[in-house]
């Protein structure tokens, strides 16, 4: 089989890393896998932050996560009883920034696989994680734009947790009810 199908095949999501930082080697394999992104017309409608600083990570986190609490309760109490966390300790956060050209939305979710496929193909676990969104949201929200340096005229569009995974877990059983062939 070859090397991508067998990372898409093998992938899972993480929700228990370790903590250990990863290598600036690792973080900049993943931020080349960003920019290395296919997008429509090659019009590129993100910006890439590689997010390594524990302490940032973790204020954002808590904030995230009591935004979610006040916009979600029953979810909230299903994180909580999985460990409070929305970033699940992880040491890295790709977050990709986007405009708001009519495909970045798409395009940010290309770029957010090819960073899960590239962590997993170094041997990291992954978890694309669109609650971290939540930080952007309530009476910081600004604040964690201007802290995190998105760009003028960028909002959220998705991120990516990385790191050592504290366990290994398998990828979900493919769902074949989900496909029609038209012959």
């Amino acid at each position: 089989m070859k090397d991508v199908l067998k990372a898409i095949y093998e992938r899972n999501s993480c929700r228990d890393f370790s903590g250990v930082p990863l290598t600036e080697g690792q973080v900049n394999e993943l931020v080349k896998s960003a920019l290395a992104a296919p997008s429509a017309v090659n019009a590129m409608p993100w910006h890439i932050i590689a997010v390594t600083d524990k302490g940032m990570l973790d204020e954002m986190d808590a904030y995230a996560f009591s935004i979610l609490e006040e916009k979600s309760p029953d979810f909230h109490k299903r994180m909580k009883e999985r460990g409070g966390r929305i970033f699940y300790n992880a040491p890295c956060l790709i977050l990709i920034a986007k405009n708001d050209s009519d495909w970045a939305t798409l395009d940010c979710g290309i770029v957010s696989q090819n960073v899960a496929l590239a962590a997993h193909s170094l041997g990291l676990g992954n978890v694309i994680c669109g609650m971290a969104r939540m930080a952007f949201e309530g009476p910081r929200g600004e604040e964690w734009t201007r802290r995190l340096q998105l760009p003028e005229g960028y909002t959220f569009g998705m991120s990516v947790c990385v790191g050592a995974a504290n366990q290994g877990k398998e990828p979900h059983a493919l769902d074949w009810n989900k496909v029609t062939y038209i012959k």
